[in-house]
């Protein structure tokens, strides 16, 4: 059995239809036809779930960005003026702010999710957002590939449709012209 191509992360390649006597062979136009919208049913299904995480990640890039900005402002501070607090706003809530002063230390806290936070170095923490940054970054390149990938399968596997739908229908035509 021949393996069928797909791109780097596994989505299967549709097969474009060229020769549709050749390939109705041994089945009916009505079991071809569900067969294809099976693999359209596939393929949009993939298609929502990457539309999805393409959102989670696109919501993600800014928020290790912003993290990793005011880590890198940390480090610059604790390394030109040590001894001045930094004074700065955080929000409590929505619409609640609160007044700080800040004392450069070279640790931060980086909250990890699922409500675990950890201590790090400002060197350590700026090294592992850098990471996932461009983690991230790289993942959602990929997810843009696969979405452009799969918006061609599903464009194949409708000509596809439409084909076998008018062979059909001509070959339908001929033999009621026959008759």
């Amino acid at each position: 059995m021949a393996a069928i191509p797909s791109n780097p992360r596994g989505i299967p390649k549709a097969p474009f239809i060229g020769n549709i006597d050749e390939f109705i062979v041994g089945s009916t136009v009505d079991d071809t036809l569900r067969k294809f919208q099976e693999m359209i049913s596939k393929y949009k299904y993939m298609e929502v779930h990457l539309l999805q995480r393409k959102k989670n990640l696109d919501n993600k890039l800014p928020e290790i960005k912003k993290t990793l900005d005011i880590v890198r402002f940390l480090v610059g501070k604790k390394e030109t003026d040590p001894d001045t607090p930094i004074e700065t706003q955080f929000e409590l809530n929505e619409t609640l702010w609160a007044s700080a002063k800040i004392q450069p230390r070279g640790t931060v806290y980086l909250w990890l999710g699922a409500n675990v936070m950890l201590e790090y170095s400002t060197e350590e923490a700026s090294e592992l957002l850098s990471e996932k940054y461009d983690t991230a970054g790289k993942r959602l390149l990929e997810v843009d590939e696969d979405l452009n990938f799969l918006r061609e399968q599903i464009t194949t596997m409708e000509v596809n449709t439409a084909r076998v739908h008018n062979w059909d229908v001509k070959r339908r035509r001929e033999q009621t012209a026959k008759a």
